[in-house]
């Protein structure tokens, strides 16, 4: 027992995928549970005066309520997401940033599946009021920041490894 165990960057990058997708979860989920605990279904209730309004729904569907009543091949889509993205983080030697991206793409797929699994349907609930747009959530904002800023990420990356390669 002298010998100290050391976490390798494979272990730091587990642990900080985990962490911020807990958190995004979290967050997700705390969200959720405040709209449908303060309004009801359909009602709103001005946010920030000529830009968000809290309008709770329920989405059988998926983004812009495509593929309503799908809701368990979209709980699929998110489980091999979600076990894809763990793979490529323990799998690469991700940087940091592109670590965490990725786990919001994780932490937000996995608050809507919950939603899916729990009640059949995702809880939406941000309006906004200054252009037409579907009702969205929490989890949607982290999925589809992660997903651009994912993508850019690894695209960064990946050419500068192009180039350390030569």
């Amino acid at each position: 027992m002298g010998e100290t165990s050391r976490l390798t960057a494979r272990g730091y990058r587990a642990i900080w995928f985990s962490v911020v997708a807990c958190l995004v979860l979290v967050l997700d989920q705390t969200t959720k549970l405040a709209v449908r605990s303060v309004l009801s279904v359909g009602e709103r209730r001005e946010f920030i005066p000529g830009v968000l309004d809290l309008l709770y729904v329920r989405n059988d569907g998926a983004a812009f309520s495509i593929g309503r009543g799908a809701g368990v091949v979209f709980v699929a889509i998110a489980a091999l997401v979600v076990v894809g993205a763990f793979l490529l983080v323990w799998k690469q030697d991700l940087p940091m940033p592109l670590v965490v991206s990725i786990a919001c793409v994780a932490g937000g797929g996995v608050g809507n599946m919950i939603d899916r699994l729990a009640a059949g349907y995702v809880t939406d609930f941000l309006a906004t009021t200054f252009i037409d747009f579907p009702v969205f959530n929490v989890a949607d904002i982290f999925v589809t920041v992660g997903v651009v800023a994912s993508l850019v990420g690894y695209n960064i990356w990946d050419s500068r490894r192009q180039k350390a390669r030569g």
